[in-house]
């Protein structure tokens, strides 16, 4: 799907970090994006910088109604085409927690509700309003979701995570045949070690020491990078159903 002027796409998670690369990158090629974030600072100030293309809307991925707001400014832009789901949370949580209590169940449905719940109601509703369009070279619309290589190699404490990105890298062969008679594609990036705002709190000499267990390049993945691989994946009509490793060949340890 060739990247026009005028087109609209959705980025959630889309004023910082992966999200905010893509949106920006997208803005670049010409295109409309609706970013949607919980971040209002950030995402008004990304709204002002960037006036005319680009709006901001305040929504929970998990919630329908506030999706389907977002859906609605999309489709007010027009040409409603492309979608790039960034948008998630990570958390420590153990199986038996280290005073030997259960690991929290309020805390892991949290986390695999926005991340696994989120990824699919976006999906959903985004993929019905693509299904209007009319195909354009046998595309009306290409879908980017965001996993992880902690769906492969979760590491102890990940629990919650892992299992939302697992989820999300079993979804993605499943939803790309589904919708295939829509003529709407998916494909998945999984993402390793990347310099986002999370990474961002650790100490200097933990990301020091992260950014060295990549094997090649031995640093961070950097944003921009993760937008040159949705891009990539939006106007590439032969990638469908993939999940992406984006990880410097990176397989997590336990530990």
């Amino acid at each position: 799907m060739k990247l026009q002027k005028g087109m609209t796409a959705i980025v959630t998670g889309g004023v910082s970090g992966l999200g905010e690369a893509t949106a920006l990158a997208l803005l670049e090629r010409g295109l409309n994006v609706v970013a949607v974030d919980l971040n209002e600072e950030r995402g008004a100030a990304m709204q002002k910088q960037h006036a005319g293309p680009l709006v901001f809307v305040k929504a929970d991925v998990a919630d329908g109604e506030q999706m389907q707001a977002a859906i609605a400014a999309a489709e007010g832009f027009g040409e409603f085409r492309a979608l790039i789901h960034c948008a998630g949370v990570g958390g420590p949580v153990r199986l038996v927690e280290k005073d030997g209590s259960p690991g929290s169940l309020e805390k892991y449905s949290n986390i695999v509700r926005i991340n696994l719940i989120g990824t699919f109601n976006t999906l959903r509703l985004a993929a019905a309003s693509m299904a209007k369009n009319a195909p354009i070279e046998g595309e009306r619309g290409a879908c980017v979701l965001t996993a992880s290589v902690a769906g492969y190699e979760g590491q102890i404490g990940q629990i919650p995570y892992a299992s939302a990105k697992a989820g999300i890298i079993g979804m993605t062969i499943v939803a790309a045949r589904d919708l295939a008679t829509k003529m709407i594609r998916v494909c998945t990036i999984a993402p390793g070690l990347f310099d986002t705002p999370i990474l961002a709190k650790l100490p200097e000499e933990i990301r020091q020491s992260l950014a060295a267990s990549v094997p090649n390049p031995p640093r961070l993945g950097r944003p921009n990078e993760y937008a040159l691989t949705a891009l990539h994946i939006l106007e590439n009509p032969m990638l469908n159903g993939e999940t992406i490793r984006l990880d410097g060949a990176i397989r997590m340890q336990p530990r």
